[in-house]
């Protein structure tokens, strides 16, 4: 595939070629990989840059590890934000690097480019995806406001009165999530993910076009039609534009692309502001806290069995992949469970250490009693989404582990206590779930949390744990709580749960929704201080309560030891 790209690159008089790792809706996942087709890199984020000479792959802090060895023998793999392809380029005379207008937005090619080259657009896709044919099974579906709290007509008056607000004629929405959202709807276009593929224009007027395969909504047209709603195929996009009315058109810098932005411009004046829908779909209400409360009970139950099950079991017949099948056939012993949010990773010893590892059959690695496994991985039920991440021991651990284990956890208790009047955003959260670690020169390279939907993408914006974040925390918002601790080609560490804000005595708080016990033989309880003895012996306690009532006698019997 490099090689096709190389002869296009020579073909239409450039010198690069720039391939992103999202689809045309600019979601995490997509069904064509192209980063995997192309540089065999399986991770959930990054770029290409193909040049005459060279092939780079630029990749955050998570994957380093990763892109070298899957990618490192034809890619020079650079870590972003440190080196961008601006850093690259400032070497070369000859700079007219393509790219496809349908992928990348202007932000994005800013940041990557600055003015370091010519940006060349083609309108032409190297990668050839199936012709896709509607039936039963990706079908979309909608989801009764029962569920979801809120019905779509209210949403759709609540944006409508935003733009308003905001003097704006027309909204684009151009994230497929939310769109979902807006109109209740789910939909089977993404791997691990209920997400269907549309975009939406709002008018001022309360009137939406909706954009997409128009197919696959055959069994929700009639829930979700009305006067106002009109549906349409996603070529009939620059058509619909030229009969809307008004001066003003709103878009999201980081989900329109530029194919789109440069079609509303041609008539509108732009406004660029982030998405409204972004902020009201992170602020989830009573109905969807109470399901996902429910979901995680579900959950909890699952990954409880299968850590007693693990921790009782002969190793030595294990392997990653196995493991990844068995925690996923507990999950689905729940009638509501639907598919995973995302792979499993289950990491042994090494592969730990590699922060968003995904076993195949060649990096498949045996279980070993003197190695650490470390297991991430989450579900979609009816009606929520979870993600919990446990590190498992199986022999006594060295004192040296269980020190930075124990900071790990310390890490996790201060975020999940801390005083979120006090803190007010992710940034803050973030330094304290790395307090114990910096006491000791360590640090771990992603962000400490992500935000989470409801029944939909299990990374969800704007809000978030990390260095770069300053949302602000509000009711209703859902977070994961995950510091971790990598140890190249050694082990990795990392405790991971849900949490959502909520009140406590009229001050916001964070409330635990996963309940699965910690790993107790990994915890030096010398490190601990009265309060996070505590908090582990209540936090235990109360898992006991919610879990115990679905697990056997000796489940429950090994659950009641670790209390």
């Amino acid at each position: 595939m490099i090689n096709k790209f190389k002869n296009f690159i020579v073909s239409n008089n450039l010198d690069g070629y720039v391939i992103p790792k999202n689809d045309e809706f600019f979601t995490e996942y997509s069904r064509i990989n192209k980063l995997k087709i192309v540089a065999n890199f399986t991770g959930s984020a990054g770029f290409i840059l193909i040049l005459k000479n060279s092939n780079h792959l630029f990749v955050d802090g998570r994957y380093i590890i990763q892109a070298k060895k899957q990618s490192g023998k034809r890619f020079i793999i650079h870590e972003i934000p440190y080196k961008w392809p601006k850093d690259i380029l400032i070497n070369y005379y000859f700079k007219n690097i393509g790219f496809d207008p349908k992928l990348f937005t202007k932000d994005i090619l800013e940041l990557y480019f600055g003015s370091s080259c010519n940006l060349i657009p083609i309108n032409f896709s190297l990668f050839k995806g199936r012709i896709e044919t509607v039936n039963k099974d990706n079908l979309v579906y909608s989801i009764d406001s029962s569920i979801t709290g809120e019905s779509s007509n209210n949403k759709i008056k609540r944006l409508v009165k935003i733009i308003n607000y905001e003097k704006i004629d027309n909204l684009f929405i151009s994230s497929n999530e939310n769109v979902c959202w807006l109109l209740n709807i789910r939909g089977k276009d993404l791997p691990n993910s209920p997400v269907a593929n549309f975009q939406a224009i709002l008018t001022k007027n309360n009137k939406i076009f909706i954009f997409g395969n128009i197919k696959k909504l055959k069994n929700v047209k009639k829930k979700i039609l009305n006067k106002k709603i009109v549906f349409f195929e996603k070529e009939k996009f620059f058509q619909v534009l030229n009969s809307l009315k008004g001066n003003s058109f709103c878009i999201d810098s980081k989900t329109c692309s530029i194919l789109n932005e440069n079609l509303i411009n041609s008539k509108f004046k732009i406004e660029k502001r982030i998405d409204p829908i972004y902020i009201l779909k992170s602020i989830k209400n009573s109905t969807e806290i109470k399901n996902m409360i429910n979901t995680h009970i579900k959950d909890g139950v699952a990954v409880t069995k299968f850590l007693h099950w693990i921790k009782n079991s002969n190793i030595s017949h294990l392997d990653e992949i196995k493991v990844e099948k068995k925690l996923e056939s507990f999950r689905r012993k729940s009638k509501n469970f639907l598919f995973p949010s995302f792979e499993t990773i289950a990491g042994s010893g090494p592969n730990g250490a590699i922060i968003h590892y995904r076993s195949n059959k060649k990096s498949n690695r045996k279980l070993n009693k003197n190695h650490l496994l470390l297991v991430d991985s989450g579900g979609h039920y009816k009606w929520g989404t979870t993600d919990v991440t446990r590190t498992i021991a199986f022999n006594k651990p060295n004192k040296k582990i269980k020190e930075i284990y124990t900071r790990v956890l310390k890490g996790h208790i201060a975020v999940v206590t801390a005083k979120i009047d006090k803190v007010q955003n992710g940034n803050n959260l973030d330094k304290l779930a790395r307090k114990s670690l910096n006491l000791v020169n360590l640090d771990y390279r992603h962000g400490t949390g992500h935000g989470v939907g409801f029944f939909m993408n299990v990374h969800e914006g704007p809000q978030s744990i990390s260095k770069n974040n300053f949302i602000k925390l509000q009711k209703g918002m859902i977070i994961s709580n995950e510091p971790g601790y990598y140890l190249e080609n050694n082990f990795g560490i990392r405790i991971e749960n849900l949490v959502y804000v909520d009140e406590k005595n009229k001050s916001p708080c964070l409330k635990n929704l996963t309940w699965v016990p910690y790993e107790k033989d990994l915890i030096e309880e010398k490190l601990l201080n009265k309060f996070e003895k505590d908090y582990i012996f209540t936090y235990h306690l109360e898992a006991y309560s919610k879990i115990s009532p679905y697990l056997n006698n000796n489940e429950r019997k090994w659950f009641a030891k670790l209390i």
